[in-house]
This record gives C-alpha cells, structure tokens and sequence, in this order.
C-alpha cells in the first residue's frame, strides 16, 4: 500500500512564468500564473501539476558531466523527432550536443535543465 502520490513535480528556476510557458508550450495544458511565486501547469500528469518556483540564484545543471547531477529531467514522447526539435528550438529549448541517440534526443529548457524527446 502506497503512503501517499506525486502532488506536483517542481522546478526551481529564474523567471517561473517564462519557463512554465514554455513547457505549456511543449506539453499543452492550463497554465495558473496568477502567483509568479508558485506556477502550475496542469498537463495530464494526472493528479501531479508540473510547478515553478523561483530560485533568483538559479545554478543550471551542467550536462552532460558525469560528475554533476542533472537535477532531474523528464522524457517527452513524440511521433517525429524533427518536426518537434523545430518546435522546441523555436520556444528557447537548445539541443545538447552529441546527445542524439536512436530513440531519444537531449535538450535543456531555457532555465538550462536538460530534457529528452522519446521517439514512440
């Protein structure tokens, strides 16, 4: 028996309504910014919200160093790799060099956390 659920999955980062729009953007859903101290997006997560919080003295991850973390990182699923790279570099997601593989593909959100695209 679980104790409890994921309530939400929060990023810290500089600018909270900057970076939750860009990952509405990536993912689609609604967007709460009326609190620039605590943005939800809910994305179909289920119960779970992706939040922004902010950290004014943000430190992006740097990635990929094996002797760093990369804080987290989420995978998003997509049916054409190249079609949504355009998307993504379009919204201020840049592509990690040497980080393409046969199945997923590295990038960093404009708050510098790195995320992937995985091929369904």
């Amino acid at each position: 028996m679980a104790i409890g659920f994921v309530n939400a999955v929060i990023l810290d980062c500089p600018d909270t309504v900057a970076l939750a729009t860009f990952y509405q953007r990536v993912l689609g859903g609604q967007l709460d910014a009326a609190d620039p101290s605590w943005v939800k997006l809910d994305c179909g997560l289920g119960g779970a919200n992706l939040v922004f919080q902010p950290s004014p003295e943000h430190r992006p991850p740097t990635f990929p160093d094996p002797h760093a973390s990369q804080q987290f990182h989420l995978d998003v699923q997509v049916t054409d790799f190249d079609a949504a790279e355009r998307e993504l570099l379009a919204a201020g997601a840049t592509a990690v060099p040497g980080q393409a593989f046969e199945g997923f593909r590295v990038y960093l959100d404009p708050a510098g956390h790195p995320f992937c695209l995985v091929k369904k």
